[in-house]
């Protein structure tokens, strides 16, 4: 998978785009926004002082989300796969893995995990290995964030089947999600779905969208769990 980044990594943007998901969103800013938004909500419900947590984007890429998160967190980190999608995190602590089921952090080192359409890369038999190290590094009462598009959306399926940098992707869903992490020793405790309003009306229509996280109709979905206190 690391060769496969490094030569899509050169442009990278250009081979995201799909009139589909540019009519939903002209500007890819707006999907970054709605992650952290997302996170930033469960936070708020579970009282959850992101201002005091070391967080961990695995997959991290070119350190999109962390960029646009790291003014609310007391400390950031990711790592990926592929060197070459890591050439744009120069601003951003970031490490090379090398391994895909080897975390390159030490045990109980982090507060909050997200991996942000990193599972629908991964073979079927190997995401079990990099949730059980998710744990690992997750020290107790810490979260980990699922977040991967949703099949259940006929739109997405569409996108993902024309974009080369998911030619080879196996789309998962939140049950599937949950389910890893129960099997990994965690806790699934919230899922919520989100883009499903277009970025034109997602100001005047941002709170019907909220209303309606619980429904399997947005274009992607977020699965949180709890890394148990004991055991």
């Amino acid at each position: 998978m690391n060769a496969e980044f490094d030569r899509l990594a050169s442009n990278y943007d250009e081979l995201l785009r799909d009139p589909l998901r540019d009519v939903f969103a002209p500007d890819s800013q707006f999907f970054v926004t709605r992650k952290l938004e997302i996170l930033r909500a469960f936070a708020a419900r579970h009282g959850f002082d992101t201002r005091r947590a070391r967080w961990l984007d695995v997959g991290c890429g070119r350190g999109d989300l962390l960029r646009a998160g790291r003014a609310h967190f007391g400390d950031v980190v990711g790592c990926d796969v592929s060197a070459g999608m890591l050439d744009g995190c120069g601003d951003l602590n970031v490490v090379l893995q090398p391994d895909l089921q080897r975390l390159p952090f030490d045990d109980a080192s982090v507060d909050w995990v997200t991996a942000v359409c990193v599972y629908h890369h991964v073979p079927r038999s190997g995401r079990g290995a990099i949730t059980a190290e998710v744990r690992r590094v997750l020290r107790p009462g810490g979260v980990l964030t699922i977040i991967e598009h949703n099949p259940f959306n006929p739109a997405v399926q569409v996108i993902v089947r024309r974009t080369p940098v998911d030619e080879h992707a196996d789309l998962l869903t939140a049950g599937t999600a949950r389910r890893a992490m129960t099997s990994a020793g965690m806790r699934p405790i919230d899922t919520r779905y989100f883009l499903c309003v277009p970025q034109r009306v997602y100001k005047a229509l941002g709170a019907l969208e909220r209303a309606i996280e619980a429904l399997p109709v947005g274009g992607q979905f977020a699965v949180f769990g709890i890394n148990p206190l004991i055991g």
